[in-house]
């Protein structure tokens, strides 16, 4: 289902992007016809994005909805990073997503975070 959506969102986003070419080169007076076609699908486009990457954007799985309802996330420093066992051992129940790993993608995570029920 994620799959589909996400190229749904890339087709309608291909078109898009067609759409924005095209329309700086028509000639407002011979094609003011098209002109407005072309602005009233863009804008229907834009909004159908919109509408499907907020809808991908609920779906996340179980694990990651489960995450983000903790209390307690932020960023981990690079000298936490580098010493990493013994920041799980101080807070229990220390979650840390990489942005890499399919979890982290998902969240749309820009640096490695960690979760937790404690502040940290």
């Amino acid at each position: 289902m994620k799959e589909i959506e996400k190229a749904e969102i890339k087709r309608l986003s291909d078109r898009l992007d067609l759409i924005r070419h095209e329309m700086p080169e028509l000639h407002l007076i011979n094609d003011a016809e098209k002109y407005a076609e072309m602005e009233k699908e863009k804008a229907k486009l834009e909004i159908e994005i919109v509408r499907l990457q907020a809808v991908r954007n609920q779906k996340l799985s179980k694990e990651a909805q489960k995450l983000m309802a903790l209390p307690y996330k932020r960023p981990i420093t690079k000298k936490e990073q580098a010493n990493m066992g013994a920041l799980k051992k101080a807070v229990r129940g220390l979650v840390i997503v990489h942005p890499m790993t399919a979890l982290g993608r998902e969240m749309g995570l820009e640096e490695m975070t960690g979760f937790s029920n404690t502040d940290f």
